[in-house]
């Protein structure tokens, strides 16, 4: 755990890590806490809700890179007042709003949404060393593991004990506190050593975004789609075998391995490649579909579980190396929108695979998504030419798909974070 320990002692990182886990376990919720309130509100159907929850998902898909390239050119701050407010304009209007106007409301919430998880991930790329920066980016994954294992669940339980108009409401008050508690800390976006970059100019996005960036944003697209359909063969197996009651189980099980997955991985000495991280989470995914019940799918999802958090961890570390500072907030929203699609898309197809064969049927479309990803990015790394490492990255493997881009002149060395 030393190496936990040296992350958080980094000035700042703490409490960015805390107010970033407080926003993101809202964000996280928000599509619940709007499913809710179109169902049991205003009294419409799950498709009405799910409509509202897609608009909110499309939004922030497209969103991500606009807002990281903002960020890039006008400053950390400005484009946190110009997410916040409308966020809190959204969140206070959304028990008065017809359902057609939500509709629009939310693709507009979705695209200014405050950019939590993408400005974090550009911090610690930059308040931490080459050697920090796994642990520290494992961190952040634990993290997004616990959002997604409490907000949600927070939700509905108080939207089934209080209205669900102030539970849009709160989930509004904890992203809006989220972005607020960012721009008063403000972290740096880059190091010091990266400060004057803008002297070069912003590079060419056919620069930057070459044959190893889009082979580490496709597998971050397979695993969000493996995901999102690991998710949806739980209920489906539950269901079958009448145990659905015990889903929140098997996912609480799912989401702890993944948090120990995450720690033990950050504490390791040397890192592993994103594509074999990936290819074995496939690899493990597709034969939990021979767990027929509760108990067994729990010991089924272990191994998925421990393979999750480091596979993301992985994902968000080769981007924050891949991209030049002066675009990291362009390349990191670009992530975030990889994974939306990824988590999109995940549902349906493994959703038809499920409808045309069995629960099983379902982990094993996911598990090939994964592999398949695993595949497509290895390929695509290997087509690009080798790059030599930069002093940044030394002290890491690197491997063909996350190599380090070659820049323009002799790298600098990086200083000790503040």
């Amino acid at each position: 755990m030393t190496r936990f320990r040296q992350v958080l002692a980094v000035p700042g990182m703490a409490p960015l890590l805390g107010i970033s886990l407080l926003a993101r376990v809202a964000i996280t919720a928000d599509v619940m806490a709007l499913t809710m309130y179109v169902v049991l509100a205003l009294g419409m159907s799950y498709a009405a809700a799910g409509a509202v929850a897609a608009a909110l998902t499309a939004g922030v898909a497209l969103g991500g890179p606009l807002l990281g390239r903002m960020i890039d050119r006008r400053g950390l701050r400005f484009v946190l007042l110009a997410t916040v407010v409308p966020q809190i304009v959204f969140w206070l209007s959304v028990p008065a709003l017809p359902y057609v106007i939500l509709l629009g409301a939310s693709f507009a919430a979705g695209l200014l949404m405050v950019p939590v998880q993408s400005v974090t991930r550009q911090a610690i790329a930059a308040m931490t060393t080459a050697g920090q920066r796994r642990a520290a980016f494992a961190l952040d994954s634990v993290a997004g593991e616990l959002s997604y294992m409490v907000g949600p669940a927070v939700v509905i339980l108080c939207a089934a004990k209080v209205s669900p108009g102030v539970v849009a409401w709160g989930v509004g008050a904890a992203i809006v506190a989220g972005g607020a508690g960012i721009a008063l800390l403000n972290p740096p976006l880059r190091a010091e050593d990266e400060a004057y970059g803008d002297a070069a100019g912003r590079p060419r996005r056919r620069e930057w975004l070459g044959a190893r960036m889009v082979a580490v944003l496709t597998m971050g697209f397979g695993v969000a789609m493996l995901l999102s359909g690991v998710d949806l063969a739980i209920v489906a197996t539950l269901e079958e075998a009448g145990q659905v009651s015990w889903a929140a189980v098997v996912v609480a099980v799912f989401g702890v391995t993944s948090v120990v997955g995450g720690l033990v991985y950050g504490a390791l000495p040397r890192p592993m490649p994103t594509w074999l991280l990936l290819g074995l989470l496939g690899l493990v995914t597709i034969p939990a579909g021979l767990a027929h019940d509760w108990p067994w799918l729990c010991v089924a999802v272990v191994g998925v579980g421990l393979l999750t958090a480091p596979t993301l961890s992985t994902v968000s570390d080769a981007v924050s190396r891949l991209a030049p500072a002066s675009v990291r907030g362009e390349a990191t929203g670009l992530q975030a929108s990889t994974a939306g699609a990824g988590f999109a898309l995940g549902s349906p197809v493994v959703g038809v695979a499920i409808d045309v064969s069995a629960p099983a049927g379902g982990f094993a479309a996911a598990g090939l998504a994964g592999l398949l990803a695993a595949l497509t990015g290895y390929l695509l790394s290997r087509r690009s030419p080798a790059a030599a490492p930069s002093p940044s990255s030394s002290s890491q493997a690197i491997e063909p798909c996350d190599a380090v881009a070659p820049t323009a002149g002799p790298a600098p060395v990086r200083r000790p974070s503040r």
